[in-house]
């Protein structure tokens, strides 16, 4: 199986360190985001990982090679034109998983213990288009799905904005969902690729709002597992706290 970190952003929530440094490279513990999402995919059995780069490309790549991958086999995903965010930088991507079964996308500057072999055999089971790992953590944005767990919608629950085919459900059906925060964690069946009608710069969860009606998407709850967002210099702290 194969990864794809989600590297490119700038990583302003980072700031001051992203003013000179990709957000991949921030350090916690001595390793950075990058190395410790390489060595969590590892630890998943996965040792192929296709890395997309923008922001302070080169800095990424020269620690790639410095490093010899940490031990994986790392290719890039040159972004360096245009930032082409989540959606976009799979498309882009496309490449990489021909001839391939499932493969698992993941955001850098997420870090967990989630069992991530367990998910996977879960998305294998429920022969789903991608499943999307998700806890009952608070957010101001959600996923909603179904009692079966099938994804209907998102919900930014500070300003009300509704994406999806719960745009069309009545209050009722509404209060029935489940509301769960997204970990940035993906596992996609290759179909979905040819499947995205957007092109240039678009985020994957406005891919799943276009399929999921027609589509079984489907979430993994991973809600007693670790999961920090190092999104924030704040983060790095906490971060240093938990992953040792």
């Amino acid at each position: 199986m194969k990864a794809l970190l989600l590297a490119a952003g700038f990583g302003t929530r980072l700031q001051p360190f992203t003013l000179e440094h990709p957000k991949a490279l921030a350090p916690v513990n001595g390793k950075s985001l990058l190395q410790r999402n390489v060595e969590y995919l590892q630890s998943q059995g996965i040792w192929n990982v296709l890395v997309n780069v923008h922001h302070f490309a080169d800095q990424i790549i020269n620690a790639i090679n410095k490093n010899n991958g940490w031990g994986s086999t790392i290719s890039i995903s040159d972004e360096t034109d245009a930032v082409l965010e989540t959606g976009g930088g799979l498309l882009k991507a496309k490449w990489y998983f021909d001839n391939e079964d499932d493969f698992v996308v993941m955001n850098v500057d997420m870090l967990t213990d989630m069992p991530l072999k367990n998910m996977i055999e879960h998305h294998k089971a429920s022969n789903t288009l991608a499943t999307l790992a998700v806890t009952d953590r608070k957010s101001s944005r959600y996923l909603l799905f179904d009692n079966e767990n099938k994804l209907v919608g998102w919900k930014n629950v500070a300003t009300g904005k509704e994406k999806g085919p719960i745009i069309h459900y009545d209050s009722t059906v509404k209060s029935l969902l489940q509301q769960k925060a997204f970990s940035g964690i993906h596992v996609i069946k290759p179909e979905l690729i040819n499947k995205i009608e957007q092109r240039g710069k678009f985020s994957l969860i406005d891919v799943y709002m276009s399929l999921c009606d027609r589509n079984n998407v489907q979430c993994f709850d991973h809600s007693n597992s670790l999961l920090l967002d190092v999104g924030k210099p704040e983060s790095i702290i906490q971060a240093e706290a938990i992953f040792k």
